[in-house]
């Protein structure tokens, strides 16, 4: 059988919950991007020098290194206690949308990030499967997470930068996501 031909296994069960749920939010953060150039895109619009780009550009380099601490553990994440300014400068990079990106261009990257992600949740052996948590400031020395917890932390920033999103877009031009 070919690559096309073939069938992947439906995902069901706490998997699917669990994509459903990531699906929804990924939905609440791209919306507020409808209908927007590249200029509005990067408008600070709120106190915070926050924009809708840089969340969505944000957001996806949050899952992909979360789909590689999936995968290989705290090795894809960096340590984060030995950052230097430089490090956390162009950490903060991430939340703005560069004079040489487009909108169109992260909602791309996002959207092949979220197929990656899902692949990966469907086809991961074992949820229960626990890595130790890069080290960071935030994070109990010695703590681990299982691939479940991870997952939940992935929808769960996700939420929270699509109420950035929302909040910004109303900003912007009055346009809501509900209501």
């Amino acid at each position: 059988m070919t690559t096309s031909e073939q069938t992947t296994t439906p995902v069901t069960g706490e998997r699917a919950d669990l994509l459903a749920a990531l699906a929804k939010q990924r939905h609440f953060l791209t919306f507020p991007t409808r209908d927007l150039t590249d200029d509005q895109a990067r408008q600070h619009t709120t106190a915070s020098e926050l924009c809708l780009g840089g969340l969505i550009k944000h957001v996806t380099e949050v899952e992909r290194g979360w789909a590689g601490f999936i995968l290989k553990g705290p090795a894809a994440m960096p340590d984060f206690t030995a950052m230097t300014e430089d490090d956390w400068a162009a950490r903060e990079r991430t939340f703005q949308l560069g004079p040489d990106e487009t909108l169109a261009g992260v909602l791309a990257a996002y959207e092949e990030t979220a197929r990656a992600t899902d692949e990966l949740v469907a086809t991961v052996a074992d949820l229960d499967h626990k890595w130790p948590l890069p080290k960071a400031p935030w994070n109990e020395p010695g703590a681990e997470w299982s691939i479940r917890q991870v997952l939940i932390h992935i929808v769960a920033e996700t939420a929270q930068h699509s109420g950035h999103a929302d909040i910004i877009r109303e900003s912007l031009d009055g346009s809501k996501s509900m209501g």
